[in-house]
């Protein structure tokens, strides 16, 4: 669907946040339905109908999952289900990148995801030695790329794309948005968590591991909050023991049928332990009314000022301005 949006083949009102399954079902009824060839030939036309009726059957899918299976031999060869049709109906690519390196030793074959699970469980209760040998390979394989992308994989999906294409990114049973831009890969962002940025758009697809960087509308670098900004020092372990035995006297005054004990705020904790530090240091009188430590005057110890808070505190997002070029 949201290839559609961004080819301009569907569009929402403005104002709209929120599609039902419903809508969303008659919008890709509608393109599937204007892909009907102009070549009225009775062969192409009952060609035609027929996927219509095999894409119908398989639009209710989409609220709870497609089911496509790789192989091994392409970034663009998939088991022949009838999902599949749906997307070529549409013209929209299917990619992966769960490719073995023909350089290294197969273990998986030729064949496809499902039937390797397969191959493993049929192997591993084999008599015959060599047999039990491909099986131990083809796991090998399965757990080194548990993330479902290699990295001749990666490389052949680079190529293989052209630029500024939309397509269809598969992988660990998601369905991803991507297009290629300048010769780099990009993944449109999705994740709820970022429906606020308006900076997050793109996540680049470079790497294995999942290294990334998100960037804006334009592709230019953006951080988001989390990866990037000022860095957060280690909790303070006397804080944290103060709270377990806080917690600790909580759960005995239940036990016993007591009241349970006022609780210190995570900042009377910080202050109370920044208080004992200053009379190690300072072992003079305990300051009058008129006098403040230093904690009291900033609502914060010393050492919060660099980046640490208390737990409970909100913390700080910091936002870089767009750089150059992502990737």
């Amino acid at each position: 669907m949201n290839i559609l949006l961004l080819q301009w083949k569907v569009k929402l009102p403005p104002q709209k946040e929120v599609i039902t399954a419903e809508e969303l079902m008659a919008h890709l009824g509608n393109c599937i339905l204007a892909t009907q060839p102009r070549d009225t030939s009775e062969g192409l036309q009952l060609n035609f109908q027929q996927n219509i009726s095999d894409s119908m059957t398989v639009l209710p899918k989409l609220s709870t999952g497609l089911d496509v299976n790789v192989r091994f031999t392409g970034v663009s060869d998939f088991e022949y289900t009838p999902e599949c049709i749906v997307f070529d109906l549409l013209n929209i690519p299917l990619y992966h990148g769960w490719l073995v390196d023909p350089q290294v030793k197969p273990g998986a074959g030729p064949g496809r995801g499902q039937a390797l699970v397969e191959k493993i469980i049929t192997c591993k209760h084999a008599s015959d030695s060599s047999l039990v040998s491909e099986g131990l390979v083809a796991e090998q394989f399965l757990e080194a790329t548990a993330s479902q992308l290699t990295f001749h994989g990666l490389c052949e999906l680079t190529a293989r794309a052209r630029e500024g294409e939309l397509g269809v990114f598969f992988r660990n049973n998601h369905f991803s948005t991507m297009i290629k831009h300048k010769g780099h890969l990009y993944l449109l962002v999705t994740d709820q968590g970022f429906l606020q940025e308006e900076g997050v758009v793109w996540e680049s697809l470079h790497s294995v591991d999942g290294d990334s960087c998100f960037c804006d509308t334009e592709f230019h670098l953006s951080h988001a909050p989390g990866k990037e900004g000022v860095p957060t020092a280690p909790p303070d372990h006397r804080l944290q023991q103060s709270q377990v035995d806080q917690d600790y006297m909580v759960a005995l005054s239940l036990q016993q049928g007591q009241d349970p004990p006022s609780m210190l705020s995570d900042l009377e904790l910080a202050r109370q332990l920044q208080h004992e530090e200053y009379q190690q240091h300072h072992p003079h009188p305990q300051p009058g009314p008129s006098q403040l430590l230093p904690a009291q005057v900033t609502g914060c110890p010393p050492h919060c000022r660099g980046g640490w808070q208390p737990s409970g505190w909100g913390e700080r997002r910091l936002r870089e301005g767009s750089g150059g070029g992502c990737g």
